[in-house]
């Protein structure tokens, strides 16, 4: 089996090709990334000589690469996207690149499906898209009602994959995942933004009050539900996949605190993002009836992961201390 997975040099692409050549020996992976500043093949460095693994790089934008890469896979291949743009804070700030990515480059993806046959399309989503929700949780049905350019973009992405199952009975699946944590995440995401600030002896900003609540999902579990999903899912359908593991931000603030021994003093209070959604929560009764849940406790995730930022300071360090484009949006960001 051949599968072309996009987006395979970032955090959950990345955890997603080391998962799939581990569970499936016969398998071949393509990956196919524009290597965007979270985009880094140090992610994948132990597998750069497996005979089943190659690299090719490219913009799901770029209808002329997509088709190239795709042909590889052919008919009765698999491509599972991950290529996306993907923080909210960004999107505030230019949306227009969520827009080309998330929309346009999936619709050059559906495109190249339906040319060259190719047996399945998973599309990786959000719960995000859904919008923020006071009580319960919100199913497969719950209406789209995204909140920042990001959820936006994202939603416009699987409506396009919907309309091409309906009109094209293309073979296509969508997963809404909740928050992601575990090695490789690009550290501007909350958890290793955090965890790497407080190793570097910095103070975490945390936004608002603090009492946003987020369902926190070990990437590992999460790529074995996407495994899953797309072997045995239904075409056509949508999954949720979500931890069980629902916490304040400041909650989840204050265990990575106590995980490296330090106060409270370390948290600095900073302006809550505009259109900051209070709650995110999804029920996945329906991907459980798959066979899948969720196998890591947050609190044994959480331990690893900060684990994983300390023993590998070189791969984030790298990030933080020498790109421009992290050290640049962060002063911005935090002088509005």
């Amino acid at each position: 089996m051949k599968v072309m997975v996009t987006g395979g040099a970032g955090f959950i692409g990345s955890n997603f090709i080391r998962h799939i050549l581990k569970a499936h020996p016969d398998w071949e992976v393509i990956n196919f990334d524009k290597l965007t500043y979270a985009g880094n093949l140090e992610n994948l460095a132990d597998l750069a000589n497996d005979p089943r693994y190659s690299f090719v790089q490219g913009d799901i934008c770029d209808q002329q690469a997509v088709e190239e890469a795709i042909a590889r896979v052919g008919c009765g291949g698999l491509v599972v996207n991950f290529a996306a743009e993907t923080h909210v804070d960004r999107s505030i700030v230019s949306a227009g690149s969520f827009v080309q990515t998330d929309v346009f480059g999936t619709y050059n993806l559906l495109e190249a499906v339906k040319k060259f046959n190719v047996a399945r399309y998973l599309h990786i989503s959000t719960d995000e898209v859904y919008g923020s929700r006071e009580t319960g949780s919100f199913t497969e049905e719950s209406n789209l009602e995204p909140n920042s350019p990001y959820a936006a973009s994202k939603a416009g992405g699987d409506l396009v994959v919907r309309s091409y199952f309906q009109t094209f009975k293309l073979p296509v699946i969508i997963t809404r995942s909740s928050n992601n944590y575990g090695p490789y995440q690009y550290p501007e995401k909350v958890m290793p933004l955090f965890i790497t600030n407080l190793l570097q002896g910095e103070k975490v900003p945390l936004y608002g009050d603090g009492k946003n609540v987020r369902d926190w999902l070990y990437v590992v579990d999460n790529c074995e539900a996407l495994d899953l999903v797309l072997q045995k899912g239904e075409v056509g359908e949508i999954y949720n996949v979500g931890g069980g593991n629902e916490r304040e931000n400041i909650v989840v603030t204050r265990q990575i605190l106590l995980e490296l021994g330090l106060g409270e003093e370390m948290i600095q209070p900073v302006k809550d993002r505009p259109g900051h959604d209070r709650r995110y929560s999804i029920d996945c009764a329906k991907v459980a009836k798959l066979g899948w849940r969720p196998r890591t406790r947050f609190e044994d995730g959480l331990k690893q992961t900060v684990a994983w930022y300390k023993n590998n300071r070189d791969w984030w360090l790298k990030i933080k201390e020498k790109s421009a484009d992290f050290k640049k949006f962060y002063a911005d960001w935090y002088k509005r």
